[in-house]
């Protein structure tokens, strides 16, 4: 694990930390998850970085193997963002109907916009929307940071192989307090 550094004008992406995927009570993992996600878009927001808060509300349609998928009509609050999360009027909130948080919204012309040329991805579930969303972000260019105690999957095994496989080949996989120590040591410039 290797954080170089911080760009200019990272964001923050959280991905799916919502009511309907996460539920209550938390499992130790993705507690520790909501805790360093959460510290994490606290430094962002104090430092005036943009913060993207994403939930997923359907799939796009399409044949495949595997038949889970969310129902037509979701239940009450299943897109709401857990408390912790505490959404602001500065965030970007943004809804998608695929894994990734870029190929069924505007969210690339959005950050680009911003003058925002690296991503830090958190969020559930490691290998599915965190994945998804990394390979868009590099795909569009961005330089992507990948802090890998910021993100669980209910699958230890998927999230092992996007750890140790495919991150490394998109970006840069770092701790949360790597992040928080690069964003706390600009404030001492």
């Amino acid at each position: 694990m290797a954080l170089t550094e911080l760009d200019p004008i990272p964001a923050l992406i959280v991905i799916d930390l919502q009511k309907g995927i996460i539920g209550t009570p938390y499992n130790a993992s993705v507690s520790a998850v909501v805790e360093h996600c959460a510290a994490l878009i606290k430094a962002f927001r104090q430092r005036h970085l943009p913060v993207v808060l994403v939930s997923v509300a359907g799939m796009p349609p399409g044949r495949r193997d595997d038949r889970r998928t969310l129902p037509d009509t979701l239940p009450e609050a299943f897109t709401d963002f857990i408390k912790e999360i505490d959404p602001q009027p500065s965030d970007i909130v943004v809804t998608k109907y695929s894994w990734g948080a870029f190929s069924t919204t505007a969210l690339e012309s959005r950050l680009k916009s911003l003058g925002v040329t690296q991503v830090i991805i958190t969020g559930v579930a490691t290998g599915t929307g965190v994945e998804a969303t990394a390979r868009q972000a590099w795909d569009c260019g961005f330089n992507v940071v990948l802090p890998v105690d910021a993100m669980a999957d209910n699958r230890p095994e998927a999230h092992n192989w996007s750890v140790q496989n495919i991150f490394p080949r998109l970006g840069e996989t770092a701790l949360s307090a790597d992040i928080l120590s690069e964003l706390e040591s600009r404030k001492n410039k």
